[in-house]
């Protein structure tokens, strides 16, 4: 009988957390318009409520600048907008600078046109150039509308994380808006959108241990609001229209209190099994490059290469070996090719690289297991290799 699948993807999708799990079906007969005003429809609004509670304490700021989307995808179009107001006035932004490893759904740029967008490089360590972003903003053509910056906290494929504290400074000193994608960073390090300097940050539910199609745009205060996306009833305080997906809201907040509430032994514990990890695939393929591995990272990710495996075989050898990891992103439809990370970081992006990421039910067994698929896997490279 075949040893159950190894999961080892955690951030293309978390499992359900069983907190979650459990809100969810507490909340099943919560079945009431939360927009309609009689008991069931208040029933249905105070417990989105609550999880809005739950969503703004993990970034700590107030219930009152959360912005139930569909998910991070939604966010990222929502406020990558040159339409914004203060209060009531009209603010015109000019242009949007976008790190080159941002995730597709920020490097696509919303509603900006697209010679209005502007990448800014990183170093070969991946990791966002300041100096080259104050001389981007320092020729930025203010007549023509305020500069936006658009900076993950985590990257998705090295776990690198960013100096956005310092980013934030530079791009308020040039009286820019700072937006801050923290999805891979949510339930790994700490946030707090006040010590970072974000203007908005955006977060997904699946991320974290909770349902699919929920995510939020979260503002560091209300006076400065993007154009509305999605026009209609006015839900979400004018700022997203729709009836909200209750039940997966409900779970959202859960796993947001979940993740707050273990976030400093979840990180002991995955840490420990990272280095575990690597120290088995550095033993069986001494050559394997671990990306990134020389800066700060999450505790939970590793992107590396083989030399002399593409990425797409890869996959699919893990895939063979019971075992789940991406190659790069999961968030382009399955498309399979250069890592334009890599490629961003001067690294030959031909080969591609694979991602595995640990959470928070990933064991010791489940290590052990991982590094035996690997070593299989590179052995069988080099006798390919020898054969050729």
């Amino acid at each position: 009988m075949a040893p159950p699948r190894l999961y080892l993807d955690w951030n293309a999708t978390a499992p359900l957390h069983p907190a979650a799990r459990e809100a969810i079906m507490r909340a099943i007969d919560i079945f009431g318009n939360p927009n309609s005003v009689h008991g069931e429809g208040r029933a249905a609004r105070a417990a989105i409520e609550c999880a809005r509670r739950k969503v703004a304490a993990l970034v700590g700021t107030d219930a009152g600048n959360v912005i139930f989307t569909s998910g991070a995808t939604e966010a990222a179009n929502l406020v990558l907008t040159p339409d914004f107001r203060m209060g009531r006035t009209p603010l015109q932004l000019g242009r949007l600078y976008f790190s080159a490893i941002e995730h597709p759904a920020v490097r696509e740029g919303g509603r900006f046109a697209r010679e209005k967008m502007t990448e800014i490089p990183v170093t070969s360590d991946g990791i966002v150039d300041l100096d080259a972003l104050g001389l981007l903003l320092d020729a930025h053509d203010k007549a023509a509308g305020l500069p936006m910056v658009a900076i993950m906290l985590v990257n998705n494929e090295t776990g690198i994380v960013q100096p956005v504290e310092a980013a934030a400074k530079i791009v308020h000193a040039h009286g820019g808006l700072f937006v801050v994608d923290a999805v891979q960073a949510a339930g790994r390090i700490g946030l707090d959108i006040g010590r970072i300097g974000a203007d908005f940050m955006i977060v997904s539910s699946h991320k974290i241990g909770g349902p699919k199609g929920a995510g939020a745009l979260i503002a560091r205060g209300e006076a400065l609001m993007p154009r509305p996306l999605i026009q209609g009833g006015g839900q979400e305080r004018g700022h997203r229209s729709g009836t909200q997906n209750s039940l997966a809201l409900i779970g959202f907040g859960a796993a947001t209190e979940a993740a707050s509430d273990e976030l400093e032994a979840r990180n002991a514990a995955i840490g420990a099994l990272r280095e575990r990890l690597e120290a088995g695939m550095r033993q069986a393929a001494t050559d394997v490059v671990i990306h990134g591995e020389g800066g700060e990272r999450v505790a939970n990710t590793i992107f590396f290469t083989l030399p002399g495996l593409k990425a797409e075989t890869g996959q699919i050898a893990f895939d063979l070996e019971g075992v789940a990891l991406s190659a790069g992103s999961a968030c382009s439809s399955g498309r399979l090719g250069e890592s334009h990370v890599l490629t961003a970081m001067g690294r030959d992006a031909k080969l591609g690289g694979l991602r595995i990421s640990l959470g928070f039910s990933t064991t010791e067994e489940d290590i052990d297991r991982a590094i035996a698929a690997f070593a299989k896997i590179a052995c069988r490279r080099r006798s390919a290799g020898e054969a050729a």
